[in-house]
């Protein structure tokens, strides 16, 4: 079983009963990662923390540099990540306080990096289910024991911010049966899956999106104040979610790109498949990607 990772927002290394082991700055093709990885001990376990937006909160949403993230996780034996996403609930049922495991997502996102593939290499990674089944399995079956509000499923719709939605965007939103709006679970869960890691998102509600005629407009005062309650209720059921991840086996996930690339092994240009060698050179090893193998 390689290491757990956490992404998430800036205190989290604070959380009560971690003890912190080691911190680790590590350059990737794609820059350094949003800050620092955090290497803790949490349940007699390894687990890495990463905050998304960098300590201070110094990153939009769009600013993130999601490839050096992953990359990085990657590069130090991740093969499970939970990321953490305060988001705006799009229906009653879905109400602050309360956690959503998503199981798919709506990219609404404009300019973001969003692949490792391009520039001489051509994929296709299996998309259907964004959100690894057996880590949302593992988790729900912990708030379920400790009685927390949540939804085992729900559809996230990834906007690209950094302004929340406009009434009429909200409403567009719901039309489609979305649950949640957030900014951050895209490229992040699309680029883990090309990395063969398992990613599941935990939603944060932290507001009724402005749809809601009865509320005030959202406002980060708003934001922060529930963000703040669901971390502390968070951080209680933590070491039980760590031992749940870590007592799975192996999972579709993790050969994910076993059959996505198109392109012959000949023609990839030497510096992509460098790069790219972390995730795919086990496969260009044995021949078993692209027409030439």
């Amino acid at each position: 079983m390689g290491r757990l990772a956490v992404i998430g927002g800036s205190g989290l290394y604070q959380l009560e009963g971690v003890r912190v082991l080691e911190q680790m700055e590590v350059p990737t093709p794609w820059g350094l990662p949003s800050d620092a990885l955090t290497i803790t001990e949490i349940a007699g376990e390894e687990v890495v923390f990463l905050p998304r937006h960098g300590r201070g909160h110094r990153y939009l949403p769009s600013e993130v540099p999601s490839r050096a993230n992953i990359w990085a996780l990657k590069s130090i034996g991740v093969e499970q990540i939970l990321a953490l996403s305060a988001v705006g609930s799009l229906t009653e049922s879905c109400a602050p306080g309360e956690f959503v495991l998503c199981d798919n997502l709506i990219d609404r996102t404009l300019r973001r990096p969003g692949s490792y593939f391009g520039e001489g290499i051509v994929g296709h990674i299996g998309f259907a289910q964004p959100f690894c089944g057996g880590i949302r399995n593992a988790v729900a079956a912990v708030l379920a024991a400790r009685a927390h509000p949540h939804h085992a499923s729900g559809t996230y719709v990834c906007m690209e911010g950094p302004a929340f939605s406009t009434r009429a965007e909200s409403e567009l939103h719901r039309s489609w049966k979305a649950s949640l709006i957030g900014m951050t679970a895209l490229p992040e869960a699309r680029l883990a899956r090309e990395a063969e890691i398992c990613y599941a998102t935990l939603a944060l509600v932290t507001d009724f999106d402005c749809w809601k005629e009865t509320m005030e407009s959202v406002s980060v005062e708003m934001v922060v104040a529930t963000m703040k309650s669901n971390i502390e209720a968070l951080r209680k059921m933590l070491p039980d979610i760590i031992l749940a991840m870590h007592g799975r086996g192996d999972c579709p996930c993790r050969h994910a790109a076993r059959d996505a690339i198109m392109t012959d092994q000949a023609f990839i240009p030497y510096d992509v498949r460098r790069r790219l060698a972390l995730f795919y050179g086990k496969y260009w090893q044995k021949g078993e990607n692209g027409p030439s193998g």
